[in-house]
């Protein structure tokens, strides 16, 4: 079976075959005489001039043929030139024309292929931080033009067919002969390299990264496993902060395969509605009546045993299941709310990722005229390192809030990074003491000092005070004298979900609350 770009010589040699054979033929009866006989013989049936008309048509027909073979050439060198194009298009990424993982998989044993016994190779799994960031503010075309720039600073440091995007935020690097000593040395290059200050639709974008390595044979015998080793330290490093690096140990891989079983766990428990909101009292402290509940995730695995909302809240806004969990317990909680005395409000936590999109503001109202809750009974809750993170999205969104008469609350204030001016550039209309401050307030000075100023902050700025974490009647009674406005912690109520909510209650009985959460239960963690 011959290939298609060898037909055209194919059918040439054929023809010239057939010729040969034809003309053997001719030369060995003596065709010409013969026919020259015939056609004296019939004279008067024209057969000479159809015979030459066959002729004249054959050597046309023989002139298109051969246009029609070189025609066929070019359209063959066109189709090679298409499917090499598709070939390479396929094992290469449209954007920043470095090798995908299709090619990293088909390259495997050439990339692993060495002179020397003793010639380590290492890969590098690269995640960037803060390319999410330059697309929702700057836009796509913005996102992809530092994808490529970062792309052609990678490929200084190696060959560019050692270099690869593996779609979206990753990239690979199989740098050969740089051993275990100058490996960490290099990780480090990379996050140099990552870290040069991209220009960008008119202004300067820095990007950070997690980079963790792996060494072959040390670590893995064969490239998909190298990469997995790699990408695991990566993870790891990842978890430690921007710009780190790390190396990959046994270790890790046993927790690397308790995240992915824990983030399918997680996607399950949303589809499912398995996380649901418990509703913890917000209370006046001058008249002890429950003005409010706050929404906190709470996840049961089974009867008394929750996961930490410390573990699932992180997991989630690292792998993007924030947004579909929150909707989910934001719609609940709004229908929850919708049964409580139309004088409470519903506190709800908005993460620092879901701060950076800014369409929240029209999805919460989407969700509040569904489920009917006016928009006057809502307060969200925010933290001062969500603002920080992305401060343009933060007063994009928050100003759309307050629009719209959505309540705005600074929760955990003072833990973070703390400045006058936030309280100034944003519509905020209540500030929440963090516990920590509440907890030592009653033993250090400096802590009940500070605790102080804060209240009186809030009232020269006509901002309301809620203290978190009230759990002994000694510290409701001194942040009442001080002027705090709500308090919340297990003194008052700890967390129950809806149907086990006292909504009958005028006011909290302090005398008869029980101390503590239950047994198992998370003390803390929303979203």
């Amino acid at each position: 079976m011959f290939h298609f770009r060898n037909r055209p010589l194919l059918e040439i040699i054929a023809w010239l075959v057939a010729f040969l054979v034809i003309f053997g033929v001719a030369l060995a009866t003596n065709a010409h005489e013969a026919l020259d006989h015939l056609f004296r013989a019939y004279e008067g049936s024209q057969i000479d001039e159809v015979l030459t008309a066959l002729i004249i048509a054959g050597a046309l027909g023989l002139v298109y043929s051969i246009v029609r073979v070189k025609d066929l050439s070019v359209e063959v060198a066109r189709r090679l030139a298409a499917e090499q194009m598709i070939h390479a298009a396929a094992r290469h990424d449209y954007l920043t024309g470095l090798p995908n993982r299709r090619m990293l998989d088909a390259s495997a044993d050439a990339l692993l292929k060495t002179e020397s016994s003793d010639e380590k190779i290492a890969a590098y799994s690269i995640d960037l931080s803060g390319l999410k960031a330059v697309n929702d503010n700057l836009g796509q075309m913005a996102g992809d033009a530092v994808l490529k720039r970062i792309g052609e600073h990678l490929s200084r440091l190696q060959n560019e067919d050692q270099v690869f995007h593996l779609g979206a935020d990753r990239f690979l690097i199989v740098a050969r002969g740089v051993g275990i000593s100058g490996s960490a040395s290099y990780a480090k290059r990379i996050v140099k390299a990552i870290g040069q200050p991209i220009h960008a639709w008119g202004t300067t974008v820095e990007i950070g990264a997690s980079v963790g390595y792996a060494i072959w044979p040390d670590d893995a015998n064969e490239l998909q496993t190298l990469v997995r080793a790699a990408e695991c330290a990566m993870y790891v490093a990842k978890k430690q902060g921007r710009n780190v690096t790390q190396a990959f140990a046994p270790a890790m891989e046993n927790e690397i395969r308790k995240r992915l079983q824990m983030e399918a766990d997680l996607k399950s428990a949303i589809r499912e509605k398995a996380i649901v909101p418990h509703y913890q009292p917000l209370v006046d402290l001058k008249t002890k009546q429950v003005v409010g509940y706050e929404a906190l995730a709470r996840w049961e695995t089974s009867p008394g045993r929750f996961v930490s909302p410390g573990e699932f809240i992180p997991l989630a806004e690292e792998t993007g299941l924030i947004f579909d969990l929150s909707d989910s317990l934001f719609s609940m909680a709004c229908r929850d709310a919708m049964t409580w005395p139309s004088h409470v409000m519903l506190s709800f936590n908005i993460s620092a990722t879901q701060l950076s999109d800014r369409h929240l503001g029209l999805k919460l109202l989407k969700t509040l005229h569904e489920t009917g809750l006016p928009v006057h009974r809502l307060e969200v809750e925010v933290t001062e390192s969500a603002i920080v993170r992305d401060p343009e999205s933060a007063h994009f969104v928050l100003n759309g809030l307050d629009q719209a008469g959505i309540q705005i609350a600074l929760d955990d204030f003072g833990t973070g990074h703390s400045s006058l001016s936030q309280l100034s550039s944003y519509p905020f209309h209540k500030i929440k003491i963090d516990r920590s401050f509440v907890a030592s307030s009653e033993h250090d000075e400096k802590q009940d000092k500070i605790v102080k100023a804060i209240i009186g902050l809030g009232a020269s700025l006509g901002l309301k005070i809620t203290a978190e974490g009230i759990e002994h009647e000694s510290q409701f009674e001194k942040l009442e004298v001080l002027g705090c406005d709500v308090g919340q912690g297990y003194l008052l109520g700890r967390p129950l979900p809806a149907r086990s909510l006292d909504l009958t209650l005028a006011s909290i009985p302090l005398a008869t609350i029980a101390r503590g959460p239950p047994p198992g239960h998370p003390a803390g963690g929303s979203v």
